[in-house]
């Protein structure tokens, strides 16, 4: 099953790889991390998915809660929580499709961060669902390029177990 973990971590060199690196060195595998700063600065929140059964989130929620630099770990599958993820991607339509996939870029609540003759760059954030049936609708278009970020996860106020 996949699990979304969060990490409140102090804002040092070196704390992503240790923990990329618990990660690695045991054979899990990281499917997405995000990285960023808190309203702390010295305090940055990373949100890893990751899959395994119970016992091995388990273990790997003990072993971050390890790591000198970690502050908190939470399993947020575990709780009712929001989570977001964004694509940029780069289409390029034929004439007669232009006004589809701008149609449909509305639709997705998506909206054209960059165009050229050929080309419309277009920014989409959403679930994980949301995500991938825009680029499923983009297929046929074809899609040119395109970059995902990973997951970022907060807790609902509230916070009550699923």
């Amino acid at each position: 099953m996949r699990h979304t973990i969060t990490l409140l971590v102090e804002n040092k060199f070196g704390v992503l790889s240790r923990v990329a690196g618990l990660f690695s060195g045991r054979g899990y595998n990281i499917e997405s991390v995000s990285v960023g700063e808190t309203i702390d600065p010295q305090i940055s929140q990373m949100t890893i998915v990751t899959s395994g059964d119970d016992l091995v989130i388990e273990q790997i929620t003990k072993q971050l809660n390890k790591l000198v630099d970690v502050i908190k770990v939470v399993d947020v599958t575990e709780f009712e929580h929001v989570e977001r993820e964004m694509i940029l991607i780069k289409v390029a339509p034929k004439p007669e499709k232009k006004a589809e996939v701008l149609n449909l870029v509305g639709i997705f609540r998506g909206r054209v961060v960059d165009s050229s003759e050929t080309t419309y760059t277009i920014e989409i954030t959403g679930d994980e669902k949301k995500i991938e049936a825009f680029i499923g609708l983009m297929k046929p278009v074809g899609i040119k390029e395109l970059v995902r970020t990973g997951k970022v996860a907060i807790l609902r106020e509230g916070i009550k177990k699923r």
